[in-house]
């Protein structure tokens, strides 16, 4: 028997304010990043995707944008330990999940979204989940759309 399981991504705003001053304190010190090293843009928060379980399928993205624009989501690897290390580049993973909503589409129309990507990468974070308790991701609000605009969630299959 299966039951469905609906995780929401939560803003980290702590670990936002700490990467937003990592940028800061680079640019006050006129200091450049270190090679390869991934700084948080302005657009750019980080939030977080907590499993209560771990053995977990991928079934399908709850993505709600109220508003025109786009939404950018990056998974970072297990690798990165962000309250201790810097994010590298290499620490990014592929693909990212693209959402969008144009201005001809109506309130009732679905948000857009690059549908094999957006399942590969589900598909990515039900594999990662076998192994982590929590994932971060890097969200980037473009073209209108803002963290104020946006819930997000990821569904998945549980074995029971």
């Amino acid at each position: 028997m299966s039951a469905q399981l609906e995780l929401p991504f939560r803003p980290d705003p702590q670990l936002t304010e700490v990467m937003r001053l990592r940028v800061q304190s680079l640019q006050q010190r006129g200091q450049r990043q270190q090679e390869g090293e991934r700084l948080l843009r302005s657009n750019e928060a980080v939030y977080r995707l907590d499993f209560s379980q771990q053995d977990l399928h991928f079934s399908q993205w709850g993505v709600m944008l109220a508003q025109v624009g786009r939404l950018t989501i990056t998974a970072t690897s297990q690798l990165w330990t962000p309250d201790l290390t810097h994010l590298m580049t290499r620490q990014l993973l592929e693909p990212t999940g693209v959402f969008w909503r144009g201005h001809s589409d109506t309130h009732n129309t679905p948000v857009r979204c690059y549908e094999a990507d957006t399942q590969e990468f589900g598909e990515r974070i039900a594999e990662l989940a076998k192994v982590r308790r929590v994932m971060y991701f890097l969200f980037a609000f473009e073209e209108g759309c803002s963290p104020e605009s946006v819930d997000c969630s990821i569904n998945f299959i549980v074995d029971s």
